[in-house]
């Protein structure tokens, strides 16, 4: 059967289903705290004005120097809001000023390592600054109330370690009515110091058509006839070959093309990805995989720079 054939066929498969995907390759903002680093992959094809809200404030360093200011065990932990700034007399907590509220753009399932806005209740288009990851499977919770909260990306790379570690300190009211259950670490009792807050110390952000985590790659592919897909292709054997096996549960067709984009070439059989990130700072070029078992979609590893 002709390959295209074939991804239309999947195509037609999947939209019988209503499916949530978490693939999607570009961009990925990575951050480093006093407790540890983690990288969010932002969902740009599902939520771009909420992506492009939350990449304002990193480019503009809001989020620099941020604390987690809320801390609620087995459900989220919650940033953004807040910001250590240096004056003369010293280091002061600040709101981070925020932009105009956006509108809601919920379509992704708040599970846990999912990340999401903030909102005000009663109020489903109302989301700024403040994000929060979810520690748990909030889908039957947040899913279903204020519109539903919008995930917009989901932390990568092993993350979750640091959010999980933040998830295990004290916390403490610190009288302020958005502060009542902020984590502190290195907390005397007596004086909360800056030092005490959980702080972004750096913000960085990556574009990338691909993204290598656990054991799967997701990415967007333009597969020709102006049909851009998403996927995720598993990764089954490292010996002797890289052999990488499509998810067909995965697919879905993107309405717009990502700035990443892999290309898939039927005249070939060869998937070519511009880059894929391996870690936060672990990036490799040109990749370039053959279809080498077009009924089961298993795709060689060829070579990479």
């Amino acid at each position: 059967m002709h390959i295209v054939a074939k991804f239309y066929k999947i195509q037609i498969f999947i939209g019988l289903f209503i499916a949530s995907t978490l693939t999607q390759a570009n961009p990925v903002a990575c951050f480093t705290t006093n407790m540890g680093n983690f990288c969010i992959e932002l969902f740009e094809a599902h939520t771009p004005v909420t992506t492009a809200n939350f990449l304002s404030y990193v480019n503009s360093g809001a989020y620099t120097n941020g604390i987690f200011h809320r801390s609620v065990p087995g459900f989220v932990i919650q940033g953004g809001g807040f910001k250590i700034a240096q004056s003369a007399t010293g280091s002061t907590l600040t709101s981070v000023n925020t932009l105009a509220p956006i509108i809601n753009e919920y379509k992704i399932s708040n599970t846990r390592g999912t990340v999401a806005m903030a909102k005000l209740g009663n109020d489903p288009n109302s989301a700024t600054s403040q994000w929060f990851v979810n520690m748990a499977d909030n889908s039957a919770n947040l899913n279903n109330q204020n519109g539903g909260f919008t995930v917009f990306g989901r932390i990568v790379f092993g993350g979750m370690a640091t959010f999980d570690a933040i998830e295990q300190l004290s916390i403490f009211n610190l009288g302020n009515s958005s502060l009542t259950s902020t984590p502190l670490t290195g907390y005397n009792g007596v004086e909360v110091l800056t030092g005490n807050f959980v702080r972004i110390q750096q913000a960085t952000v990556t574009d990338t058509a691909g993204i290598f985590d656990e054991g799967i790659l997701s990415l967007a592919v333009d597969i020709g006839s102006n049909t851009i897909l998403e996927a995720d292709l598993r990764l089954i054997s490292t010996n002797p070959d890289y052999i990488f096996e499509l998810d067909v549960s995965s697919i879905q067709t993107l309405a717009t093309k990502p700035t990443g984009t892999a290309t898939f070439s039927t005249a070939t059989g060869e998937l070519h990805i511009p880059s894929v990130m391996l870690g936060a700072s672990v990036a490799i070029q040109n990749v370039v995989m053959k279809l080498t078992d077009s009924d089961t979609y298993r795709f060689t590893l060829v070579s990479y720079e």
